[in-house]
């Protein structure tokens, strides 16, 4: 018998009752800051949207000025995501697809509305395309309107949206590789038909996942969107700006149900993102079994 002692099971039941208690106080933290900074804000909106009642909160989105906000922000996203999406396509395709000078660069410049404030966007946008602008005085001979109206608004949208689209394609599609593509361009299938019958396909659900990222975001937007707009009501005022307006007249039933149906959006698009990273999640597992096989 050697004269090493055998430690007592005490000792050993010690590392693992600590590990599980720490992980109970990790995970209670987690709940009670996740509770405090974003499920009381969220379940407060919803509260004070009601607080008087369905009738003034339905006759508080029964505004025009609600039915116009709503249908300027339905036409940027209708408008910014397709071209997000055009723009995320070519670019990640381009970047994992083909080496070429200033690669880096294209990689370098989608990541800039991430580091920009929205509020410099839209400045930027003001210098160019403003009355005093360097486009100004060519814009006001042909009386065309990119400030202060919806041009205005698209485009300080789809900047702030530039990167969801190919922050998304480009990891997956790197990961993924060109075997597929290759091997179609060997049976002699052209560019076009490469491209919607192997890497859309391919694509199809990091793509989607980009796009209703951008959507929430192109929804949501409100310091470049607000630089550029001029607050003119009817007209140029999105839903964000909307709830601006109403807060600052005091109207604050009219505030949090415009702001309550951005949550219920907001929601919709995290259950959305949700599904399609389970999707997405399956549908790796399944190649991934079939390449073992």
């Amino acid at each position: 018998m050697s004269g090493h002692t055998r430690p007592h099971s005490s000792h050993l039941l010690r590392p693992s009752l600590a590990s599980r208690m720490t992980r109970i106080a990790l995970i209670f933290s987690a709940l009670v800051l996740l509770s405090f900074f974003l499920v009381l804000p969220l379940v407060g909106v919803f509260v004070q949207a009601f607080d008087q009642g369905w009738k003034i909160f339905i006759e508080s989105l029964r505004q025009e000025d609600v039915y116009a906000a709503l249908r300027l922000t339905a036409l940027v996203v209708a408008i910014s995501v397709p071209l997000n999406t055009v723009f995320g396509i070519a670019a990640s395709w381009a970047i994992t697809r083909f080496d070429f000078y200033g690669k880096n660069l294209l990689i370098t410049l989608i990541d800039i509305p991430l580091a920009v404030s929205p509020v410099v966007a839209g400045l930027m946008y003001v210098e160019v395309f403003g009355l005093h602008g360097w486009m100004g005085p060519w814009l006001s001979e042909h009386n065309l309107h990119v400030i202060f109206a919806v041009p205005g608004i698209v485009l300080a949208t789809v900047f702030v949206t530039f990167p969801f689209v190919a922050r998304e394609l480009i990891p997956f599609m790197q990961a993924q590789g060109s075997d597929e593509e290759e091997a179609a361009a060997v049976l002699g299938a052209s560019g076009a038909s490469i491209f919607w019958r192997v890497t859309l396909p391919n694509i199809k659900w990091p793509l989607l996942y980009g796009m209703v990222l951008a959507a929430s975001r192109s929804m949501g937007e409100f310091g470049a969107v607000s630089v550029v707009s001029g607050h003119i009501r009817g007209k140029t005022t999105t839903l964000p700006l909307q709830v601006e307006m109403f807060y600052n007249e005091y109207n604050f039933t009219a505030a949090f149900a415009v702001a309550s149906l951005l949550t219920c959006a907001a929601i919709i698009t995290l259950i959305t993102k949700k599904i399609i990273e389970v999707t997405t999640g399956l549908h790796q597992h399944q190649a991934e079994d079939e390449r073992s096989s």
